[in-house]
């Protein structure tokens, strides 16, 4: 009986020990180190999760000679092993609480090498969670004011809004998923990144050391913009005006498609030609300095300060000028058409009429104390000469009738020379036969 209680008792304490064992060790778990910048208001017993599910705990938190944190946590079997290039990152559970802190896993894929049994994740694949007096601690006095003000402007805001701000907070997660999405854009290159935000400082301090010229710029916008909104009627006219000659810029465009392809065509053909314009180019240099004088000349021709004065100025009456010139052009051209038979008849007689003035003005041109004086001759038929070139007398009572019935007819044109073009003594292309006139009476000589 006495053994049977000795065995029952040690049984017991057995099975004690067993069931303290499993309960003290748990299922055991893999052990790692996390280093951390900052512990972060972790604590003790504070989760390991991974996608928000706990999957260990913090077991204990040291500091480090270089002044890091050292988390020791417990993943637990189902879990482990942890692999290369697995990330930590500390996260809060709300805003309300103080010790409501975590670490967040993102797991390395299954491809990558396992990190041992104690093995460590070191501070370039962690990162510590940052607290709001961290935020605003890096703010100054006047910042952090500034931010109270904007926080009562809000209260004011949305004072008596309530429903509308939580309508309008449905629209805020795919807002704030396109923000994360632009953010992991931005941060996935981080050199480009790096590069980027230090061009912008640049920027921005070489903007702020010119931040007089910036300002006279936005004063100068400012004046512009008023500029504008005073001219707004004109504005709204253009704006109306804009989609019609959109509509034509745009059959302008489908019209341009078709020239640039026949520019193809000729920017092809000029490609040989092309090189032997460098040589014409530098001969066209000179002249091209030569004249600047001239040009400079001509936009004073152009446009002079003053009235009346230049050629805008000409141009600018030109449209009263040609109201007023246009009948007198009108007149004019009628009355040259109604005395083109008349200049048709007369042409011919060029010669004559030339050959009278010379002659003319031969005679008068003897002068003497009193003046130019003429020579006047009687012309008294005496003779004439018959077909064989044999002077005849004339009878008394025909001598004074000689220019009507003795008188040579002569074509005209035939008072000098004929030219070499032919164009004297005139026919009139074979119409003036030779009882009209005789074409071979022309003076002697070459």
């Amino acid at each position: 009986m006495r053994v049977a209680r000795v065995a029952a008792a040690a049984a017991l304490v057995i099975a004690v020990g067993i069931v303290a064992y499993l309960l003290l060790r748990g299922d055991g778990g893999t052990r790692y180190t996390v280093r951390l910048i900052n512990a972060g208001q972790l604590v003790k017993g504070d989760d390991v999760q991974v996608g928000g599910r706990r999957i260990g705990s913090i077991d204990d938190i040291e500091l480090t000679d270089d002044n890091q944190a050292e988390i020791k946590i417990t993943v637990e079997e189902a879990f482990a092993p942890l692999r290369q290039g697995t990330t930590a990152i500390v996260r809060a559970t709300s805003l309300s609480g103080i010790a409501n802190r975590y670490i967040a896993l993102t797991p390395a894929p299954g491809s990558a090498d396992p990190i041992p049994d104690g093995g460590q994740l070191k501070t370039e694949k962690t990162t510590s969670i940052v607290d709001l007096d961290q935020l605003f601690n890096t703010l100054d006095e006047k910042t952090r004011r500034s931010l109270q003000l904007l926080i009562q402007g809000f209260s004011t805001q949305y004072d008596g809004k309530e429903q509308q701000a939580n309508d309008a907070i449905k629209y805020f997660n795919p807002a704030i998923s396109s923000t994360t999405a632009l953010a992991r854009e931005l941060t996935a290159d981080q050199p480009t990144l790096q590069r980027f935000l230090v061009d912008t400082s640049n920027v921005m301090s070489t903007i702020a050391q010119r931040r007089n010229d910036l300002a006279g710029l936005i004063t100068n916008t400012n004046s512009t913009a008023g500029a504008i909104a005073a001219e707004r009627a004109s504005l709204s006219q253009t704006l109306q005006q804009l989609p019609a000659t959109l509509r034509k810029a745009n059959t302008s465009f489908v019209n341009l498609r078709s020239t640039l392809t026949d520019l193809t065509a000729l920017v092809d053909e000029t490609k040989p030609v092309a090189p032997r314009l460098a040589p014409f180019f530098r001969a066209l240099r000179p002249l091209v300095s030569d004249a600047r004088p001239t040009v400079r000349d001509l936009r004073r021709l152009i446009r002079e300060q003053g009235s009346d004065n230049d050629a805008i100025d000409l141009l600018n009456k030109t449209p009263r000028l040609a109201r007023l010139a246009a009948p007198t052009f009108s007149n004019t051209v009628k009355t040259l058409r109604r005395a083109q038979p008349v200049v048709e008849y007369i042409r011919p007689y060029a010669p004559e009429f030339i050959s009278w003035l010379r002659d003319f003005g031969q005679t008068p041109s003897t002068y003497d104390a009193n003046g130019h004086y003429a020579r006047i001759q009687p012309v008294v038929n005496l003779l004439s000469v018959d077909d064989q070139g044999v002077l005849n007398p004339i009878v008394n009572s025909e001598k004074f009738a000689g220019t009507q019935t003795h008188v040579q007819q002569r074509c005209p044109g035939s008072s000098s020379q004929p030219p070499i073009d032919g164009s004297a003594p005139f026919t009139d292309n074979g119409n003036l036969t030779p009882r009209d006139c005789n074409p071979a009476l022309v003076p002697p000589g070459p």
